[in-house]
């Protein structure tokens, strides 16, 4: 399991546990609705709270976004490594995974994935957490070929593909052409890679 590393406010200090609270409400609220069409008044509302709260959070409502994207996805990357803790067959870990992805990515309504592509610093949160979700899979792989559960046969090419297909699902490359979620391009890819790397 990653450690978990403590959020700070702006000013370096440990969040207090109303912060991380207020920190968790925002991201669920996000994920209903999106993040950008609000002000911070707005937010200030929605969750009971003066600005100067938020402030002590972010010094803006964009670095605000950010922060609660950021923490979105740090949860993910935790959440995921604590189901493959201690799972040991390559083919289950990989399965485990891509679906937990999936499921992670399901909480996020369609509004919430385009505002994180419309907003780069959000958009940059993305891509940290999808190169690092590529190089698990990678590694993954690796292993699976080390046990004999996968093939050899260019394992180390479908490695670097499935990186290149993760870019392509957190780009919007692979939504725009085939009108699926990111999650279920997700739970496809899974699919596509334990079929194709299965030992015959």
């Amino acid at each position: 399991m990653t450690e978990r590393v403590a959020l700070r406010p702006p000013g370096g200090r440990k969040l207090t546990s109303r912060q991380r609270a207020l920190l968790a409400e925002l991201e669920e609220l996000f994920l209903a609705e999106g993040f950008m069409h609000f002000t911070l008044d707005d937010l200030a509302a929605k969750m009971h709270c003066s600005k100067s709260t938020l402030y002590a959070l972010a010094p803006s409502k964009e670095q605000l976004a950010v922060r609660v994207v950021a923490h979105y996805f740090k949860g993910a990357a935790e959440l995921m490594e604590q189901r493959t803790a201690g799972l040991a067959d390559a083919r289950q870990v990989i399965g485990t995974y891509l679906d937990g992805i999936a499921e992670y990515l399901n909480r996020a309504a369609p509004q919430f994935m385009r505002d994180i592509n419309d907003f780069a610093p959000a958009r940059a949160a993305y891509e940290l957490n999808s190169r690092a979700a590529a190089a698990r899979i990678r590694s993954f792989i690796a292993q699976g070929v080390d046990d004999g559960v996968f093939r050899n046969v260019h394992a180390k090419l479908i490695a670097e593909m499935a990186g290149v297909l993760i870019e392509s699902i957190q780009t919007g490359v692979i939504g725009s052409r085939t009108g699926v979620s990111d999650a279920e391009a997700f739970t496809a890819l899974a699919e596509l890679l334990l079929d194709g790397l299965a030992s015959k």
